[in-house]
């Protein structure tokens, strides 16, 4: 292959990893955002607005617990099958998955059966997700040139600002247009109605990349493992414990400065939807930063060192939480949101190149898979739901000190790095 043609492939690659994870980030931010504001109304009627909260915050975190599912599932064929036909199957499942909630009757329709089909569609989101991420991790970081692991593998990260800023600007954009009545009635359905043509662009790109070098040569030394989560669990465990524990302060960060703040900070500080989904837009642009920052220091010094400055600052992150997140006050709420951002990026971006880094080719996309969505579970399932009822407890500092704790747990979990020792290939 000549140079040319070369770097043609790479950026084929590397795009190929972005827009698939961009529009899974798409799919799953657009029920979040949706969650946070009209699911309670629409689908738990008849309860006071902080049930209705807690209630939708509940329906966001099924998919959580899909998504470790959908990881071992996925997994096993993408260790087994390959990186690209599992890929394309994951994407698949998440965009029906999404168009369909587009259809979904409320509860003022057919009753409990409208919660019930919602949960269910959340769990198709989140097996699809659970597929993806680490797919697209190792789409990337597998055809990366030595020494850019990490720059290569911030790419699917990349995705997160990407999904976030297509969702939130498109209900900005609905909400600015649409009255609240009409907003409620119907608008909040076109964002996942459009989901459709961003899955058939994924599925495009997907569809023209090979396989990878590294699972091509992995299946020619040896033969594919039978079932890659026992082999993973038997001869892998620390690496997946540490890895999963090592997540938790990124899910954490970005779940309580996306859908638990514009939830509080609408329903209870007061600031308008529109200004609330503005404000996050910009502040969202300190994420993309923090990503590429994070992944070009990773690769010139070390990811894991990357990743404990990254958690150190989610700490002063947290205890920043109350002094900012305040009302009649969207400057230092933009504030909080950027350096909470950047933060996360940081914490973020170089998971790319790191969680791939502790598993051998064999049992990669399944490890990958595992411990991000583990990790997940632990650090973004329930965060929203969980910071809810902090606050209604005893305030936002609850909140705050729950944040920093996340990042407490993340460094902890670094620890457990020097003793591992991944096999190659």
């Amino acid at each position: 292959m000549t140079d040319r043609a070369a770097e043609a492939s790479h950026r084929r690659i590397l795009f190929a990893s972005l827009v698939g994870t961009a529009v899974e980030f798409y799919d799953f931010y657009i029920f979040a955002t949706a969650a946070a504001l009209v699911f309670g109304p629409l689908f738990f009627p008849g309860v006071d607005p902080a049930a209705q909260q807690l209630s939708s915050y509940a329906t966001f975190s099924v998919a959580f617990f899909a998504r470790p599912l959908g990881g071992l599932v996925f997994g096993h064929f993408g260790d087994r099958l390959g990186r690209k036909s599992t890929l394309v199957a994951s994407l698949m499942l998440m965009g029906l998955s999404t168009v369909l909630i587009a259809f979904l009757p409320t509860y003022g329709q057919v009753g409990i059966v409208a919660p019930a089909l919602l949960c269910l569609l959340r769990f198709g989101q989140g097996l699809g997700l659970g597929g993806e991420w680490g797919g697209a991790s190792l789409l990337a970081v597998e055809n990366a040139p030595r020494g850019w692991e990490n720059r290569y593998g911030s790419f699917p990260p990349m995705g997160a600002p990407v999904g976030f800023i297509a969702s939130n600007g498109l209900f900005l954009l609905l909400g600015l247009w649409l009255s609240d009545k009409d907003f409620l009635e119907w608008g909040w359905r076109v964002p996942f109605l459009l989901s459709a043509v961003l899955v058939a662009l994924g599925l495009w790109v997907r569809l023209k990349i090979g396989e990878t070098p590294a699972f091509e040569s992995a299946a020619g030394h040896r033969p594919v493992a039978k079932v890659p989560v026992a082999e993973l669990l038997r001869d892998h465990w620390r690496p997946t414990l540490a890895g999963t524990v090592g997540v938790i302060a990124c899910f954490a960060l970005f779940y309580l400065s996306t859908v638990f703040a514009i939830g509080y900070g609408t329903k209870t500080l007061g600031y308008s939807r529109e200004l609330f989904l503005l404000i996050q837009l910009v502040a969202i642009l300190f994420l993309a930063g923090g990503i590429i920052l994070a992944g070009v220091h990773a690769d010139l010094g070390n990811a894991q060192r990357t990743l404990f400055r990254g958690f150190l600052v989610t700490v002063a992150v947290g205890l920043l939480l109350p002094l900012l997140l305040v009302k009649f006050s969207p400057v230092t709420v933009f504030v909080w949101l950027a350096f909470g951002l950047f933060t996360m990026g940081f914490c973020y971006g170089p998971l790319g190149g790191w969680l791939p880094s502790l598993f051998p080719a064999r049992v990669r996309y399944t490890g990958v898979s595992v411990t991000f969505n583990l990790g997940g579970i632990i650090g973004g399932g329930l965060t929203p739901f969980i910071a809810q009822k902090l606050v209604e407890q005893g305030g936002l500092s609850l909140v705050g000190y729950y944040l920093a704790g996340a990042g407490v747990v993340s460094m902890l979990g670094l620890a457990i790095i020097p003793k591992v020792k991944p096999a190659e290939g």
